[in-house]
């Protein structure tokens, strides 16, 4: 095992059927997403950080995730724009293993950040009258940090299991960074287990989550249209409405891609890297704008500040 970690090299493969004459293009393509993603999300943290006013439970949360998908887009798309920009694709055996661990650890560090955003979003509008005693400052920072530890399980538990099997066979990983159904299929021996198992546990981080976050909505739609303000309903259900877009996004996809590679469903591989591209980098992007720049005060800080800096 020593020796596989010290010298075995991976090869990202990325899309496999690209035609030579793209690569160019997708590496653009994939930095101007990089470039977007760190400055909405990076602005994002720095006005939650600066405004003392947005020192409150739902921009703490927001914050959290702004800063799980600036830290995962910076561990996976420098790889993959020198990939298709400089032909650089190999990754060592432990950068892989590295980036194994935190894509699995931050997509599911996304997925409970959102599940605390439903529920948070629940007990402000159905539960307006309690929720300073319910939600705050110091609870949410509790309990966004004891989701984040209680997130690295499954992930170190996945590299663990990885790293005792034997790499003997091709190199190729037929993805634009490691990830489990990437890396599996490379190993020498019996992987069902770990095929199951992994299985399990992406169901478990992706379902039970998913079911708080419809159940919170329901409830959220319900209280809304039952409300006799016209103006208030309609500015609620359009939240709601961009709030479930992101969602949908985020686990429809990835539910579908985790069933057919259960159920060995066959499907081009380039459409299944084109959909994990898709349902990873694009809430990325949206997210900063669909939770947070839309919110009043986080225009009113940012004004403030380029009020500050320009001297206007």
């Amino acid at each position: 095992m020593d020796n596989q970690s010290d010298t075995y090299e991976f090869l990202l493969v990325g899309f496999p059927g690209l035609p030579q004459k793209y690569h160019t293009l997708v590496a653009l393509v994939m930095f101007t997403v990089y470039l977007i993603s760190l400055f909405a999300n990076g602005a994002v943290i720095a006005l939650i950080v600066w405004g003392k006013n947005l020192h409150q439970p739902m921009y703490i949360i927001i914050a959290n995730l702004a800063l799980s998908d600036l830290l995962f887009d910076t561990i996976t798309l420098p790889k993959i724009i020198a990939r298709y920009w400089f032909g650089a694709g190999s990754i060592s055996f432990l950068d892989c293993m590295f980036q194994l661990f935190w894509v699995h650890y931050l997509g599911s560090v996304d997925s409970y950040v959102i599940m605390m955003m439903a529920i948070d979003r629940y007990i402000a509008i159905c539960l307006p009258l309690r929720y300073s005693s319910l939600i705050t400052n110091k609870q949410i920072v509790c309990i966004c940090g004891s989701l984040c530890m209680f997130a690295t399980l499954i992930p170190s538990l996945n590299v663990i299991w990885h790293v005792q099997f034997p790499y003997c066979g091709s190199r190729k990983v037929n993805n634009c960074f490691c990830v489990n159904m990437a890396i599996t299929p490379l190993a020498c021996g019996d992987t069902a287990l770990l095929n199951k198992v992994t299985f399990i546990f992406a169901m478990f981080t992706l379902l039970l989550p998913l079911f708080f976050i419809i159940f919170s909505y329901i409830i959220i739609i319900y209280t809304v249209c039952s409300s006799i303000v016209s103006g208030n309903r309609r500015k609620a259900i359009y939240t709601c409405t961009t709030h479930l877009f992101i969602i949908g996004m985020y686990y429809g996809p990835r539910l579908f891609v985790y069933a057919a590679f259960q159920l060995k469903l066959i499907f081009s591989l380039d459409i299944s890297i084109l959909l994990l591209i898709l349902y990873t980098f694009i809430p990325h992007m949206a997210n900063p704008i669909i939770y947070c720049l839309r919110a009043k005060e986080i225009k009113q800080t940012a004004a403030k500040i380029f009020k500050l800096r320009f001297k206007i």
